[in-house]
């Protein structure tokens, strides 16, 4: 494990587990959902990257260029590959201290058949941390990608999301988008939404996103999400009964390979496509 401190800021990576975050505190208080003891699992944490792409593609099946790709479940049974392939590595160090790191992920061509590298960089101020990922086309062909990031957020009580967004993508049952419903449904995140007290399931990607939100509750410090413009996917989970919740800036939409615009961008060999996270605190 990794420990970064600044002042009364703590941040604990776990390079093993997908390079994800185990713990962001800022004077004791859990800013992330505290890692699940012994976490194992990315989803076990408190924030792990989405790398090369975002979300689900439908059976794991997609064309790119005149090429037809398909990718193994990495979900249980579940049939839709999802979130890339950083998610389910481990990372190594290139470097920490002084309130900084970087991990990185160097992935061979296989099912995803382009050879890339990941890297993340964090850095941590006394209220502040900022992610910055990025993915480096290291083959010879032109590779698709689209970045994002996956933090889990502690629900307290009386929690409001707040962020300006302009539509949604409906869902199926396995969690596809369907179609795009432009203005509000179900919870108004633009005027500022409770997170507690919607029926079912919540896992949608709002359209629209201007690259801030802001998690308020009663008594507590404000949590502020700004996300650079690449960012223009706003992925919002919230399972019911469960501690947590996920508000999500991502580069694409799920089903990325699928019709209209998506945010996959085309990288030729060593090229680079970069987006960055900040997650404030602000007292109460």
């Amino acid at each position: 494990m990794i420990v970064l401190d600044s002042g009364a800021a703590r941040l604990e990576l776990i390079p093993d587990v997908a390079g994800a975050v185990r713990r962001f505190s800022v004077a004791g208080r859990e800013i992330l959902q505290l890692a699940a003891p012994g976490a194992e699992d990315a989803l076990q944490t408190s924030h792990f990257p989405l790398v090369p792409f975002c979300n689900r593609i439908p059976n794991g099946r997609f064309g790119f260029e005149g090429q037809t790709v398909t990718l193994p479940p990495n979900l249980g049974d579940h049939p839709h590959a999802l979130h890339g392939q950083g998610w389910r590595a481990p990372w190594s160090t290139s470097s920490a201290g002084a309130g900084q790191a970087v991990l990185s992920y160097d992935h061979p061509a296989g099912d995803w058949p382009w050879a890339y590298r990941a890297e993340q960089r964090f850095s941590l101020t006394e209220t502040r941390l900022r992610l910055e990922l990025s993915v480096t086309n290291t083959g010879d062909t032109p590779m698709p990608a689209g970045l994002g990031f996956h933090p889990y957020f502690p629900r307290r009580p009386g929690e409001v999301l707040t962020a300006s967004v302009d539509g949604v993508w409906m869902i199926d049952d396995d969690v596809l988008p369907t179609e795009h419903h432009a203005g509000v449904w179900g919870p108004d995140w633009a005027a500022g939404a409770a997170v507690e007290g919607h029926p079912g399931l919540i896992d949608h990607c709002y359209t629209g996103w201007t690259q801030t939100a802001t998690l308020s509750a009663p008594g507590q410090p404000t949590t502020t999400i700004t996300a650079s413009p690449a960012c223009r996917w706003l992925h919002v989970y919230v399972p019911p009964g469960e501690a947590y919740y996920c508000v999500e800036p991502c580069a694409s939409r799920p089903n990325p390979f699928g019709a209209g615009e998506t945010g996959i961008v085309t990288l030729a060999p060593g090229q680079s496509h970069a987006v960055w996270m900040e997650i404030a605190v602000s007292e109460a």
